[in-house]
């Protein structure tokens, strides 16, 4: 390899060279190199206000803390989760998760931080969190989406125990938004504003908002090292392997499931969860990663810290304490859950109790969805002695004989987990063996309505009722998602109007 300072030589033809003149260099001044990163001007495509702190977990991140507004420089399609920003008063340039921060537009009623996307159950279940006391508001769209509602924690003073109010906000023609007609105002700030200064008819003067809890962030790759992933404690052992409680990256906590090796082809697996990575929804567990390296391959999910419903239940039970209202609450949630599934085309397959977790404040999530699909299956066992690897008990008919899985199969399973939920955890037709399930299920029998000779629980007319829709030997018969979610949601609790009046 030549000398680059060398001078080149010119060829004349005939075999001959002449070399080059000599070039001077005597006059030539020869500065260093810049080698610090060149920032370019890049488009602000919006500026945002940081609604929590977030610490970076890789290099490439964006550590900032509540309140802070930065310039986001780009959006990807391809991943929304993470966006690629820039504090406004510096040069630090890195990727944010969207869902920390919010448009910084003191006008707008979404960015305020009093202001929840949620519905009315979600909302009274955050308010009635220990640590929020009375006056604690927040302001949400009302059931119909065609108005707000200002949801308030309050204490009855006849029973002295919490309760929840909610009020319409209605719009006028004319702009403005009212509770009590006699005292309308320009904006929905002006409003908030006034009732945290004077209760002036509502239940109680508003104190501050609801504070919010940082949503789930996932990974921004799907596969990720094991060297990032740390188990700290087992938590149970199931169908598809150990579960443990562990960190990512040594900040974030998770949930880690190691698979048996052997339980499912990698490609396949990893395929589904490509899929399931993508979903996006309170009421499911979130996918934050996976390990398909090498056996045994390992799935990272959120960590929900007071684990399986069913266990939940089983515990709740031996207190005898937990009102027939949440019980209520948890079927809506689930409900919830299997709707967005529904909607995605996407079959759960193994929707039982043991498949439902649970965070904090009685919040429930659809978990494990999905795995059932590639996992190997060993169906001969009859239930008898051994745990059955294959859920028969809450398998669909025309699941268990045809493989016919579809979101109806899982609707009939529902209708099982409903059972568990209504007996505090009973085990499903407790006297009969799986394959004496399915002989008497593929017939006429069904479970009779759930009953506590001891008075626990009691399970109404109307929820056996929507148990045996789902139970129809008919799959077109049986109810959509969305159905049994409305149904648990409208269930009257006591009766009293939804929202309440303002007195003067």
């Amino acid at each position: 390899m030549g000398n680059c300072c060398n001078p080149t030589p010119r060829s004349l033809g005939n075999g001959h060279v002449q070399a080059s003149a000599p070039v001077k260099t005597s006059d030539v001044t020869l500065l260093p190199m810049d080698t610090r990163p060149q920032i370019r001007a890049q488009a602000v495509i919006k500026r945002v206000r940081a609604m929590y702190d977030y610490k970076g977990r890789t290099p490439d991140d964006l550590s900032f803390v509540k309140g802070e507004i930065l310039d986001v420089l780009d959006m990807d399609s391809d991943n929304a989760d993470w966006w690629r920003a820039k504090r406004i008063n510096s040069n630090s340039i890195g990727f944010i998760p969207s869902n920390y921060v919010t448009d910084d537009d003191e006008n707008k009623i979404e960015s305020q931080e009093w202001y929840f996307g949620i519905e009315r159950r979600d909302a009274e279940r955050k308010l009635l969190w220990v640590g929020n006391e009375v006056g604690t508001f927040l302001i949400r769209k009302s059931a119909d989406n065609k108005a707000y509602a200002l949801t308030v924690k309050d204490l009855n003073k006849e029973t002295n125990e919490h309760c929840i109010k909610h009020y319409k906000i209605r719009k006028m023609d004319e702009g403005g938004v009212f509770i009590a007609a006699r005292r309308p105002f320009k904006s929905m700030m002006d409003l908030v504003r006034h009732y945290m200064a004077s209760a002036d008819g509502l239940c109680c003067r508003l104190e501050k908002p609801c504070p919010k809890v940082p949503a789930t962030v996932p990974f921004k790759q799907l596969e990720v090292r094991r060297s990032q992933v740390k188990r700290i404690r087992r938590l149970g052992h199931g169908n598809f392997g150990e579960v443990s409680a562990g960190k990512f990256q040594n900040s974030v906590d998770v949930a880690i499931k190691s698979l048996k090796p052997g339980t499912m082809p990698p490609g396949a697996f990893l395929a589904e969860a490509k899929r399931m990575h993508k979903f996006r929804h309170p009421k499911l567990v979130q996918l934050m990663g996976v390990c398909t390296d090498c056996e045994p391959m390992l799935i990272i999910t959120e960590l929900m810290v007071n684990g399986s419903l069913l266990d939940y239940l089983r515990e709740k039970k031996s207190l005898e304490r937990f009102p027939f209202a949440d019980l209520i609450d948890i079927c809506a949630q689930v409900a919830e859950g299997m709707k967005y599934l529904e909607k995605e085309n996407f079959i759960h397959r193994d929707l039982r109790a043991a498949n439902i977790l649970v965070g904090e404040n009685n919040e429930v999530k659809v978990a494990d969805f999905g795995l059932a699909k590639e996992i190997k299956v060993d169906d001969t066992n009859d239930g008898a002695d051994e745990p059955m690897k294959f859920p028969i008990k809450w398998t669909a008919p025309e699941a268990a004989f045809k493989r016919e899985f579809s979101t109806k199969s899982d609707v009939w399973s529902f209708g099982v987990l409903l059972y568990e939920i209504m007996t505090f955890g009973r085990v499903p037709y407790p006297s009969l063996s799986g394959q004496e399930v399915l002989n008497k299920v593929s017939g006429s029998y069904r479970m009779e309505k759930p009953s506590s000779s001891s008075g626990l629980f009691h399970c109404p007319d109307s929820v056996y009722g929507l148990m045996l829709n789902c139970w129809d030997r008919d799959p077109e018969r049986r109810p959509t998602f969305e159905h049994i979610y409305h149904f648990f949601d409208e269930f009257e609790i006591a009766n009293e109007p939804s929202y309440k009046d303002v007195f003067s």
